[in-house]
């Protein structure tokens, strides 16, 4: 098995074994956009959806397809997952665009071939924004706002970091978590987990980036809370 293989069905576990609450995630983005399309006026023009971060698409599949859209972006880092996404989307009735790409490339504007060069209405990323560092993180919360419409949405789902917890106690916290409880997955794919939330994991400070948010010209409501102080969505909305 190559690494992208032993990468993706360890992570495949994780989410069909709802370790990290994507059931729960999933209800609320459904929710979240349930509650916009039913504000929007009648006669507003179907919205475009850039998906940063998107991922095979095995949950949200089901419910972007049912989606009223005029496109769909999907963009990921690993190019290995974008025919497993397009695959779950066959036979929507909107157009798709797959990009490789890096969510921080799009949102500053600077992704080559860019399939959306005017304004977008939604945004949507899970479990990909805590990669970046915090000056990441406010350039890229800078760029999705210039790149919305003023009556646009941006869903983030994440691991977050709680108010006045620091980087370090947190890891050990996850970490332990994944040893001691995510017994589903063996031995050498808990260490894969961990040695990827170890060298890579850079969750935001829960208060610290909703701070950050405002100063890029967001207002921020969290949506949905996971159960171990870490999974959350939030909806953003432009101030």
């Amino acid at each position: 098995m190559d690494f992208f293989a032993q990468q993706w069905t360890t992570y495949r576990t994780v989410v069909d074994h709802d370790l990290m609450e994507h059931q729960g995630l999933r209800a609320a983005l459904s929710q979240a956009l349930a509650a916009w399309f039913e504000a929007r006026s009648a006669d507003a023009p179907a919205p475009t959806l850039v998906d940063l971060g998107c991922g095979d698409l095995a949950q949200l599949g089901p419910l972007l397809q049912g989606l009223p859209l005029a496109s769909y972006t999907g963009l990921d880092l690993t190019e290995a997952v974008l025919p497993l996404a397009a695959a779950q989307l066959e036979g929507a009735v909107f157009p798709r665009h797959w990009r490789c790409g890096d969510l921080l490339a799009w949102a500053q504007g600077e992704l080559a071939d860019d399939p959306n060069p005017e304004p977008v209405d939604l945004i949507h990323s899970s479990f990909a924004v805590h990669h970046l560092a915090d000056a990441d993180k406010l350039a890229w919360l800078e760029g999705c706002r210039r790149r919305i419409r003023p009556n646009g949405l941006l869903l983030w789902a994440d691991v977050f970091r709680p108010a006045g917890e620091t980087l370090e106690a947190y890891l050990q916290r996850y970490l332990q978590r994944v040893g001691q409880g995510w017994l589903v997955l063996s031995d050498a794919q808990r260490q894969l987990v961990q040695g990827h939330v170890g060298q890579f994991d850079i969750p935001a400070e829960r208060g610290v980036i909703e701070d950050l948010a405002a100063q890029a010209g967001w207002h921020w409501q969290w949506a949905w809370q996971g159960s171990h102080n870490a999974e959350a969505m939030a909806v953003l909305t432009p101030a």
